[in-house]
């Protein structure tokens, strides 16, 4: 079976092709560009030129696609198939992003959330795979969570179930989803590099000259890239800024674990390259929060399709949400 995928996000996107056999995904083409903000129109544009060229490459028609799956970010309505203004992309107002791909090559075309996109993935195909009820976190540029509940894909009444990094853990620190003390502010990307810019201020407030000021060259240009690199390192101000995100994550964790009773929590992007910076405080915080029965039933683990988690996700939109 060979569908197309598109994978929407803030800063880039993603154009693939692909084959399922059984239970496994095989990537046959994928294109890869900058996201354009408000401009939706010259976007679908983009993407359809993307996935002409790419069949033609494969000598393919469209009759040959079983369908066309579409991840994105949300608030969007995914019985409708549009997405609604979602944060990271301005302009994208009312987009009725799935009848485009519909009309223009008269295949099934399905939009999800990319988390819950995601969380379909991973428990069809990934490190979820044989659970019940698990979650997926995005923990990348954002935080957003999607469910798999008793066997299904759980989207609430808007598709906007699971969007625990909304939840604020303190009133005051980084912010995130547009809140301060959020989930999302400790526990994603941009968060990380506020709390290290935070750090970093504090550290020269006591005449200090941190490492990460000396690597980065500005407060401006620190990331949670350059943050985890350094405290590979050793650096213990970046040790700290993880652990303090860790923390964080346990706490948010916590909360899932005991309303939801989950066999598995999932965790992508920067979690599954920095568990080691971020796993012991954040089982210390688990252990001391959570009830004791779900805590030892539930397994925290990192994403097993990695940095494919977003095609495949978007492939796996593709077949509809009636073989979720």
């Amino acid at each position: 079976m060979i569908t197309a995928g598109i994978d929407i996000g803030g800063t880039k996107s993603a154009v693939v092709i692909g084959r399922l056999s059984g239970d496994h995904w095989e990537i046959l083409s994928k294109e890869q560009f900058a996201t354009i903000p408000m401009q939706p129109d010259k976007m679908l544009s983009l993407y359809g030129s993307s996935l002409e060229t790419q069949m033609t490459s494969l000598h393919l028609k469209p009759e040959d696609l079983k369908g066309i799956g579409i991840s994105c970010g949300g608030p969007l309505n995914s019985k409708e198939g549009r997405i609604l203004s979602p944060p990271n992309l301005p302009g994208w107002d009312d987009v009725p992003v799935a009848d485009f791909f519909r009309k223009r090559y008269h295949l099934p075309c399905y939009l999800q959330n990319d988390a819950n996109a995601c969380a379909v993935a991973e428990w069809k195909y990934g490190a979820g795979k044989g659970s019940h009820n698990m979650a997926y976190l995005t923990f990348g540029t954002g935080l957003g969570a999607g469910l798999i509940l008793n066997n299904q894909l759980y989207v609430g009444t808007n598709d906007m179930a699971g969007e625990i990094g909304h939840v604020r853990l303190t009133q005051q620190g980084p912010a995130g989803y547009g809140k301060i003390g959020s989930v999302e502010g400790y526990c994603s990307g941009g968060g990380i590099a506020q709390l290290g810019r935070t750090k970093v201020l504090e550290s020269l407030g006591k005449g200090e000259k941190p490492a990460l000021l000396e690597r980065c060259g500005s407060l401006e240009a620190i990331t949670a890239k350059k943050i985890g690199d350094l405290a590979d390192e050793g650096d213990t101000l970046c040790r700290e800024i993880y652990h303090i995100s860790g923390e964080k994550l346990g706490q948010a964790l916590s909360i899932l674990v005991d309303i939801l009773n989950l066999e598995v929590i999932v965790i992508g992007s920067i979690y599954a390259r920095s568990r080691h910076l971020l796993a012991e405080s954040m089982e210390m915080v688990m252990r001391r929060e959570c009830l004791p029965v779900p805590f030892q039933n539930c397994q925290i683990l990192p994403s097993a399709l990695g940095e494919q988690v977003g095609d495949i996700a978007a492939l796996s939109v593709s077949l509809g949400i009636s073989n979720i």
